[in-house]
């Protein structure tokens, strides 16, 4: 990235940001900028959006609104990545008042958010959320560290191989339906590591319900889907009635209580039965003191954990899938290795959320202020020309010709590949769980199927639509066509499915009954 001298004095008092916000504040800037200009003269104090003169360089500002006029209104991974190129791999913008730092580059990530992450790894407060959650999704990641180690992820092996050859065995019955296939299983999953109790289908009660929560909730974080309320406090004020975001709020926090207390009370009554199955959440409700967790804080301990769970891992599948579909070469490639290798079946989460520093600290001759807002653009550091040769292309055999698929002779010790999952304190608490499944499933799909783009009744191929373009890139829906590799392959993944049994049961307690005869009709199928 190139080097450019700051351009821009005392940190303002501004911390109620969030990258989730700033297009937002784009989008009803254009309202926002005339009623402004007129208070203008009554608030001179107000120039200080201007860029002060430590901070990092970044594009010019205009008064009052800083750069809030340019901000894009979808993917505002790609515009941070086109600064990064102008301005280097750290430059700041400004919003109002506040300040947002932007990192696209992994020396800037290791420096200031891993070695300095005591004062960079808070999170910057956004109303709408505080108002869903009050807090506690934040408050409660000190914990998950403590409970969520390599070791303890080792334990749960056996549900995730599990469910996994669940996964195949509902490609294969239904492989038009793989898009939900992968939503149950890391559903279930991570259900079944924090609270013992499985989601045989994606109809599960618990599912459900999760999946329609989660949807409204990550629809009304969208850029424009609620107005600014950070940049105006006055709109919390305003009564439910006339504000269909505060209803919203209102409904979404009600599935949140249902979903994660109706959880903990099936763990706590498993545990008064003395019916233990290993799940992390016993752990919780065993330490529950040690901790100072009251009932409140330790369901949203776990909520906030499912939240994270749940959906990036299904987005990582579905993505793959994509990818396989669209690149049929490599495809073939991985599958010629992984049949040479293993001959058989074995079984085996664009910006990372934002920071927010709470004290100033330096870096080079830069100033991060107090408050500010710390972003890494992930995508620009995987997208830089001048690390990655041709960075736009989907070449996985990068990887072979060096470490990081970087090119030859650079030095990159400071690119780690669980970048993916967060840096500092604020890293990804379940990472270990998650790396799991990605390596069993993307073994275990391209060793059993083969996907093909769908065509039309003429034979031409139907291009998929690719991505969306939210606060998570998940692939948007799309069709493919799905065969098992062999005969063979597909009688060994009813045999798969149906020795799971055993392991199945010790978290298929409290089910409906829809539930169980789903389970049984399964089993005698697998079975014949």
């Amino acid at each position: 990235m190139p080097r450019h001298k700051s351009i821009a004095k005392r940190p303002p008092p501004f911390r109620n940001f969030d990258f989730l916000l700033v297009p937002i504040y784009a989008r009803f800037s254009s309202h926002l900028h005339p009623a402004l200009t007129v208070v203008q003269p009554l608030h001179t104090h107000l120039l200080e959006s201007c860029r002060e003169s430590e901070l990092p360089p970044g594009p010019p500002t205009l008064p009052i609104i800083g750069n809030l006029h340019l901000f894009p209104t979808k993917s505002p991974h790609l515009k941070f990545t086109e600064w990064a190129r102008t301005y280097g791999g750290i430059y700041s913008l400004k919003i109002g008042l506040g300040t947002v730092i932007v990192v696209t580059d992994p020396n800037v990530v290791k420096e200031l958010l891993e070695k300095k992450s005591g004062s960079t790894s808070d999170r910057p407060a956004i109303y709408f959320v505080e108002l869903v959650t009050r807090g506690l999704h934040v408050a409660l990641a000190r914990y998950a560290h403590s409970i969520l180690t390599a070791q303890a992820a080792e334990r749960h092996l056996p549900i995730q191989q599990a469910e996994a050859a669940q996964l195949l065995y509902d490609i294969l019955c239904t492989p038009e339906g793989f898009f939900t296939h992968g939503r149950r299983y890391s559903s279930s999953v991570i259900m079944s590591v924090l609270y013992g109790k499985r989601a045989p289908r994606y109809e599960t009660p618990e599912t459900t319900l999760f999946f329609r929560m989660w949807h409204e909730w990550t629809a009304l974080l969208e850029p424009g889907a609620t107005p600014p309320i950070d940049l105006i406090p006055l709109l919390r004020f305003f009564p439910p009635w006339p504000t269909k975001w505060k209803r919203a709020a209102t409904r979404i926090r009600a599935w949140q209580r249902d979903l994660y207390f109706r959880l903990l009370g099936q763990t706590e009554d498993r545990l008064r039965r003395g019916e233990p199955n290993g799940s992390y959440m016993e752990e919780v409700v065993r330490k529950q003191k040690e901790f100072g967790l009251d009932r409140e804080t330790a369901a949203y301990f776990a909520g906030a954990l499912i939240e994270g769970g749940s959906d990036t891992t299904s987005t990582y599948l579905n993505s793959f899938i994509l990818c396989m579909v669209a690149h049929p070469h490599v495809q073939k490639r991985a599958q010629e290795e992984i049949d040479r290798i293993i001959h058989r079946f074995r079984p085996v989460a664009p910006l990372l959320f934002p920071h927010a520093a709470t004290k100033s600290e330096r870096y080079l001759n830069y100033m991060i202020p107090n408050g500010s807002t710390i972003f890494v653009n992930r995508w620009g550091i995987f997208h830089d020309p001048d690390v990655y040769e041709d960075p736009e292309s989907f070449l996985p055999e990068r990887l072979l010709l060096t470490e990081n698929g970087t090119k030859p002779g650079l030095e990159t010790s400071s690119l780690k590949p669980t970048l993916s999952f967060g840096v500092g304190r604020r890293a990804c608490a379940g990472i270990h769980v998650a790396q799991n499944s990605i390596n069993i499933n993307v073994m275990n799909l391209l060793w059993a199927f083969d996907f093909k783009p769908p065509v039309d009744l003429e034979g031409n191929v139907i291009e998929p639509d690719l991505w969306g373009q939210g606060i998570t890139t998940d692939p948007l829906p799309f069709e493919c066509q799905i065969t098992p590799r062999t005969r063979e392959k597909a009688e060994l993944i009813r045999q798969e499915f149906f020795d799971a049994t055993d392991v199945f049961e010790k978290f298929e307690f409290g089910l409906s009954s829809e539930d169980r005869e789903f389970v049984a009709q399964s089993r005698r199928r697998s079975s014949m």
